[in-house]
């Protein structure tokens, strides 16, 4: 405990550095929190490499659901404390004098702390994405090709690490987490990440596998929660922590709960097996129109737009049951309608053109 301390500390110490040494930079730490939210995953990177590259696509998103898991259940391990609650509440500082840690619109996160899930899921998804960018360049065998593969190598890695500084900082910065933790969500990300490397099964699951999935990793963390509040132990307790100490009651979303990422997750993981598995899917990216360039670029178009109206859709949060059950909904959504909806009316428009044009 006197350890924890001394490393929170610590920590504070660094965050009173940045907030006040890189001030002119904050709307730039506040947009790599952004770029760091896992939820970009589903929204963005997954749309654009899934019409390039479906077999990086369906990776990514199992990437991301089973890092995101994973997180959940480290940070119910780890008890993990946020800067902006542990300086009002620790005994460390003489006289009551904890340091001032100012908080923005996206510090209050109402999870535990350790592992940071914004630095893993950015470090896990842009691990998929720089070895798959990668993957092409591999099997050029003339001397100027390996060359310009290493050029490549070094290029595409120092882009990864620069945005995963530029994510761990920022997150450090808004105070929402400690060094340490951002460091270990980094490092935790890249590991699931290259486990998925070596799991080519997930490119051929089959609707019931992920039925199967879903179910065992919600039952697990149900099972989870549940045994450990049995043993008096509440996995919540950060909730109240974070209600008690944000500076603006605004600020507290329910979207940041840890079973609100759950379920998000869990629905996301649903909508693409589906997808994958439906006859909207085989008809249109599984024909001779998925080899075409103008099909892939009007897919992702498509894609990107559609899921950017997603966003405008609201759900209430008065009643937490019906917004889990409504955010499951529509995080089942976005990878249905990537996969099989966009591509399938997009397949029927190109179709009904060429038939015109005969």
């Amino acid at each position: 405990s006197i350890k924890m301390d001394l490393l929170h500390s610590n920590g504070v110490l660094i965050i009173q550095h940045l907030q006040r040494d890189y001030r002119a930079y904050q709307d730039f730490l506040n947009f790599m929190s952004h770029v760091g939210d896992p939820r970009n995953i589903f929204s963005i990177y997954f749309p654009l490499w899934f019409q390039l590259n479906q077999v990086v696509g369906t990776k990514m998103i199992w990437v991301a659901v089973i890092g995101d898991w994973f997180n959940l259940i480290f940070k119910w391990i780890l008890f993990g404390h946020r800067p902006y609650w542990w300086v009002q509440e620790t005994m460390i500082y003489p006289n009551q004098s904890s340091p001032c840690l100012e908080q923005f619109p996206i510090t209050c996160e109402t999870g535990p702390g350790s592992p940071s899930g914004h630095a893993m899921g950015s470090s896990c998804v842009w691990y998929v994405m720089v070895t798959a960018a990668l993957s092409y360049t591999v099997r050029w065998k003339d001397k100027l090709a390996v060359t310009l593969h290493r050029l490549t190598w070094s290029f595409l890695w120092s882009i990864f690490w620069i945005i995963q500084i530029s994510v761990c900082i920022s997150r450090v910065f808004i105070a929402t987490h400690f060094p340490h933790q951002v460091i270990l969500g980094v490092f935790a990300g890249i590991l699931v990440a290259e486990a998925f490397e070596h799991t080519p099964a997930i490119q051929t699951a089959s609707l019931r596998m992920y039925i199967k999935t879903n179910l065992f990793l919600f039952i697990f963390a149900l099972g989870f929660y549940l045994s450990l509040k049995l043993l008096d132990i509440d996995l919540l307790w950060s909730v109240p922590k974070a209600k008690k100490w944000c500076a603006n009651p605004d600020w507290i979303n329910i979207d940041t709960t840890p079973f609100a990422g759950l379920v998000r997750n869990l629905g996301a993981l649903f909508g693409l097996g589906l997808g994958i598995n439906s006859e909207m899917f085989i008809t249109s990216c599984k024909g001779k129109n998925s080899r075409k360039l103008s099909f892939r670029i009007l897919c992702i178009a498509a894609s990107l737009a559609t899921l950017q109206l997603y966003n405008f859709v609201k759900i209430p949060t008065h009643t937490e049951y019906l917004f889990y059950i409504l955010s499951f909904c529509k995080s089942a959504a976005m990878p249905l309608t990537v996969v099989a909806l966009v591509p399938y009316c997009v397949h029927s428009l190109m179709k009904t053109t060429e038939k015109k044009l005969n």
